[in-house]
């Protein structure tokens, strides 16, 4: 999926606590928005393995929401959106394509990587790949729920990501022939 859909993903999880919480929707905000990008940023190194982490990221994630909900602050509720949103990252890429520059093809039966059992979970193509027309539809609508509870810079951001995702999805098939040869 686009990371501008796992972004929103994460704001979608985070909005109701925003609502009950309005004093920590800046963390909260904050915290889903790098936990939705975060994973991504193994892209230079084995992409999918090297910073996402489905189950392991679990273990993380459950303590801090528990943290979050008996302390609730603003390092404790960001902490937690991060985590949460960055295990909700690295789980939801198994039910897309794989992580090639063409997924498409369907040439590898890697999704992501699950360092508890090490070996790749295959991907289930739910979300046929980053860009396809389902992963815009579901961005938008998890782009929804953030844009009716948070104001702002989350707003403009939401609103910003939605037409960089739309633009993507239009141009995401014609990429792989634009890129060098040295990215693939």
């Amino acid at each position: 999926m686009m990371a501008t859909t796992h972004v929103f993903a994460g704001l979608a999880a985070v909005a109701p606590v925003a609502v009950r919480f309005p004093e920590f929707a800046t963390p909260l905000a904050v915290g889903a928005v790098l936990g939705g990008l975060a994973p991504d940023f193994d892209l230079v190194f084995t992409h999918r393995r090297t910073l996402h982490f489905p189950v392991v990221g679990l273990a993380v994630a459950v303590p801090a929401a528990v943290l979050g909900t008996v302390a609730p602050s603003s390092p404790t509720l960001g902490a937690a959106a991060f985590a949460v949103t960055a295990w909700l990252h690295a789980a939801s890429d198994a039910i897309g394509g794989g992580p090639e520059m063409d997924p498409w093809n369907e040439r590898t039966e890697r999704a992501v990587y699950d360092h508890v059992r090490a070996r790749w979970v295959r991907p289930r193509r739910w979300v046929r790949y980053d860009g396809a027309p389902e992963d815009a539809v579901l961005g938008i609508v998890l782009a929804i729920l953030p844009l009716a509870v948070f104001d702002g810079w989350v707003t403009a951001a939401v609103v910003g990501g939605v037409a960089v995702s739309l633009v993507y999805a239009l141009l995401r098939r014609r990429l792989v022939a634009w890129t060098p040869d040295w990215l693939e």
